[in-house]
């Protein structure tokens, strides 16, 4: 016992999840119509579900019988694989009258007789394998809509499902995996009246026998497959000439045994019209002169995994429809042996190959005359081929200047490592060069891609970023629409013109992987139609950062009509606030496992196509409705997982309600939306985050909004009455003057005037103004002098105003202290000029005091000389 034990330990310390319970679900998944209630553990089916269902999954439950199916009248689709049902009830089709699909795979039905079927007269499809069948009577005789029967792997002893004309509208009958090996002559007799049947499965079988005319009831068969089967050479001989008689088009052969093939192995099948053959996976290790002769209307044919050594210019003879060849691993080479060979012309007589795969398929060398004599060769693939090629010159693929069609040329993973000048300029319409996963290690000057006149698409991706590029290096690519340099380049992109300027119609770059920290402005100037930008762990950071030299380089701005684009892991800590402006057309945009946080607060405004976002790990930690509103309206996914987030009211209110109520795909939320800070809610999902506490801060938040404008206006004011109070008081004085002056204008304009002129001079002028001026009034001159005839009372702006307004003249007495009077400089002498410019005949005169000719003053006591202007 305790050996039992210890052997069952070590069992689930070897494979755990053979001892660990299968995960089962607890409720149904109901979607549209459908029910899933597989993996359950379930005795019957749920009684709760939607009555309008019309597609169940019971499967992987422990189900004896389907009559608990009958609450569900509208089902049409049944899958009751992996059960224990033991039988089809009699009333299983009566109760469901609609039933089109039946699956009761891998169950213990044991008889099956007519009664248990006779009311599934709509049933099209039924799966009855992996069953302990035995067939009763003519059980499928009712089955008048059936297209599809599947009684494989059911221990069958023969093919015969029925002794009379049945399934008049089957199209596919599965029978492998059985227990027969002889196929006797009216085995298919009961499928005699099926006009639509094409199909016959029979593999993993093991024949010995085939009598004459057993294929004569299915003539219109057109698939036969016999994969898995143990097909000896008598056998196949018997059974290739009863199938000569058939409308039989595709034979699939593989895993049959057919180890050796001689050149009269197919000669039965000369009458037949098959176009499709199948003889993967049979270790062929030699195919003589002349074996598919007698296939002229083949299209199809696959070699694939076999261990051929040696193709010879006849091996394909008397094939000239054949349109695809499938090679691939069909050449090998054991450790024991040489590299195969491939003679020159060995394809020459397929004139109408149009595909040609010879991937992981090992010869000797390419030679010059492979390929010759293929004009209607379109698609190439030489991928993985192990050859000894590693320079391709101008003569290379000479061979193929004969295949002006060829669109195709699958050169990855050859071990290349340099490409001569002129390398593919025979292939003038090839729009497809793929020469990923190689070795080459040079410097592109363009002349390397010449002769590609219609070229659509290169990829050197994956070349150990030992490619280097010029000013040349696509000069003679302008057709490309597709570049790919991904994990290749070496060196930065930093000079001008750009390599890509050539590019006019390019829409998908990929410069991935390539560790670029140095490019221009101008990189992807002329790239006006790139949909597709690729630039995902390089180095950018320093390239869109403020303190850049120079500022940010915004070398995005030109490719406006981007719909993806991808700058994953390349250490940006910030976006320029117009970096992605113009991007109207942005559908996708991945900026994850970068170092951004604060964001600026429009950098989005203008992805308003913007379906997809990719934010995660990165640093953010606030997610306000003005930086991300505009991106996450129209959202059909969002991916901001693993972000540090700050889960207080400043920071994810808004983005915490629009969680709640989105329609938009979250993949990861809530559990990969982890709270960083404050320590309330550390190690916590964004979803508990409580909006209500953001309540209670309303009030101190609107008294902080109202404190801080009033302390602000004030402020304003106090600077705005220190610096400009006088022109508030000069304008009020104005307006108000406008309104309630009209009689004193009036008067005015009567030339009614009090004073002769009104003087201005500064307080310190006083003096010499009263020396000098007074005696003018005795000539019958009467100045207005404010020290002196101001009314008491009255303030000094209105005084200003009401004499100016009743002088006739105004008197300038410009000293070096007038000018620094603030008030006669600016209160005055505005007012002075708003006079003179309303009235034609008012006038002022300046008198400048001077000291010295040319300097100014008045306070030596000498008599200062006097100039009228």
């Amino acid at each position: 016992m305790n050996l039992i034990v210890q052997v069952m330990l070590f069992t689930c310390i070897l494979s755990p999840w053979t001892c660990s319970p299968s995960p089962h679900k607890s409720t149904c998944e109901i979607k549209n119509a459908k029910a899933d209630c597989s993996h359950m553990n379930l005795d019957g089916v749920p009684a709760n579900l939607p009555n309008n269902i019309t597609e169940l999954d019971i499967s992987h439950n422990r189900l004896k019988n389907l009559s608990s199916l009958y609450l569900y009248r509208n089902l049409m689709n049944i899958d009751a694989s992996y059960n224990s049902l033991t039988i089809i009830e009699n009333s299983l089709c009566l109760f469901l009258p609609h039933l089109q699909n039946l699956n009761v795979q891998h169950n213990e039905v044991y008889v099956i007789e007519e009664k248990h079927l006779k009311n599934c007269s709509h049933l099209t499809q039924l799966d009855l394998s992996d069953n302990r069948l035995k067939l009763h009577g003519e059980p499928f005789s009712a089955l008048k809509s059936l297209k599809w029967l599947d009684v494989s792997r059911n221990k069958l002893t023969s093919a015969k499902l029925g002794t009379q004309p049945q399934l008049p509208n089957l199209v596919t009958l599965v029978l492998s995996g059985n227990a027969f090996s002889v196929l006797q002559k009216d085995d298919f007799s009961f499928l005699s009246n099926s006009s639509t049947f094409q199909v016959l499965v029979l593999s993993s079988q093991l024949f010995k026998k085939v009598e004459s005319g057993c294929f004569q009831a299915i003539s219109r068969l057109s698939v036969l497959v016999l994969d898995g089967s143990k097909l000896i050479p008598q056998f196949t001989s018997l059974l290739f000439e009863d199938l000569g008689g058939t409308a039989l088009q595709s034979l699939s052969l593989k895993n049959t045994l057919q180890l050796t093939l001689s050149s009269t192995a197919f000669q039965g099948l000369e009458k037949s019209n098959i176009t499709s053959l199948d003889l993967s996976e049979n270790r062929i290790t030699k195919i003589p002169d002349g074996t598919f002769q007698w296939f002229p209307r083949l299209e199809s044919l696959s070699l694939e995994q076999n261990a051929i050594k040696h193709l010879t210019k006849n091996t394909f003879s008397g094939m000239g429809n054949l349109r695809k060849l499938n090679l691939h691993k069909a050449l090998i080479k054991s450790r024991s042996s040489p590299l195969p060979v491939i003679e020159d012309f060995s394809f020459q007589p397929l004139e109408h190959l149009e595909t040609l795969c010879m991937s992981k398929t090992a010869f000797r060398e390419l030679t010059e005359h492979i390929f010759s004599r293929l004009p209607n060769l379109k698609t190439l693939d030489l991928s993985w081929s192990i050859t000894g090629l590693k320079t391709i010159t101008n003569r290379t693929f000479a061979a193929l200047q004969d295949s002006p069609l060829l669109q195709t040329l699958n050169l990855t993973g050859m071990g290349i490592n340099k490409l001569e000048p002129g390398a593919f300029s025979n292939l003038g319409n090839l729009t497809r060069l793929l020469l990923s996963y190689n070795f080459i290690n040079q410097q592109l000057k363009g002349n390397e891609f010449a002769g590609l006149l219609n070229i659509k698409e290169i990829d050197l991706s994956l070349n150990q970023q030992s490619i280097s590029l010029t000013n040349a290096s696509f000069i003679f690519t302008s057709t490309l629409k597709s570049l790919n340099l991904a994990r290749t380049l070496k060196g930065n992109l930093d000079f001008h013109p750009s390599p890509f300027r050539p590019l006019v119609n390019l829409t998908f770059l990929d410069l991935s992987n390539n560790n670029i920290a140095n490019l221009n402005v101008g990189l992807l100037t002329e790239l006006f139609n790139l949909k597709v930008l690729k630039m995902q762990h390089n180095n950018l950071a320093r390239l869109w950062k403020t303190a850049n030299p120079g500022g940010p380089v915004l070398f995005l701005k030109n490719c406006t009509k981007l719909s993806y684009l991808n700058l994953d892991y390349n250490g940006l800590d910030e976006i320029p606030y117009n970096a992605l402006s113009g991007f109207s057309e942005l559908r996708e945009l991945s900026l994850r496992g970068n170092l951004l946080d604060k964001l600026h607060s429009f950098v989005f405004d203008e992805l308003q196509s913007l379906k997809y976002l990719h934010l995660q790990k990165n640093l953010i930690t606030s997610v306000q409705r003005v930086t991300f509103g505009v991106p996450l309206s129209n959202l059909t996914e969002l991916y901001m997982d693993h972000n540090p987030f700050d889960c207080t009211c400043e920071s994810i209110l808004w983005f915490s309600g629009w969680l709640n109520k989105t329609n938009t795909s979250v993949p990861g939320f809530p559990q990969n939306y982890i709270c960083n800070t404050p320590n309330a809610y550390f190690n916590q999902t964004v979803m508990h985050f409580d909006p209500l506490s953001c309540k209670d801060m309303m009030p101190f938040k609107a008294l902080y909004i109202l404190s801080s404008t009033a302390v602000l206006m004030l402020l304003f004011t106090s600077f705005l009455v220190h610096f400009q109070g006088w022109r508030l008081q000069f304008y009020w004085s104005l307006m108000v003057n406008h309104v309630l002056g009209s009689a004193k204008s009036r008067g005015v304009a009567e030339h009614r005037y009090s004073y002769d002129a009104y003087v201005i001079h500064s307080a310190e002028d006083r003096p010499w103004v009263e020396r000098s001026l007074l005696q003018v009034e005795e000539d019958n001159f009467i100045f207005f002098l404010e020290h002196r005839d101001a009314i008491p009372g009255f303030s000094q702006i209105d005084t200003i105003i009401e004499n100016m307004g009743q002088s006739r003249k105004i008197i300038f007495v410009i000293t070096e202290k007038l000018l620094k009077d603030s008030w006669c400089r600016r209160f005055k002498a505005h007012h002075a000029l708003h006079k003179r410019a309303q009235s034609a005949s008012f006038s002022s005169h300046v008198l400048v005091l001077e000291e010295e000719p040319g300097k100014l003053g008045a306070s030596t006591g000498n008599e200062p000389f006097i100039h009228m202007e």
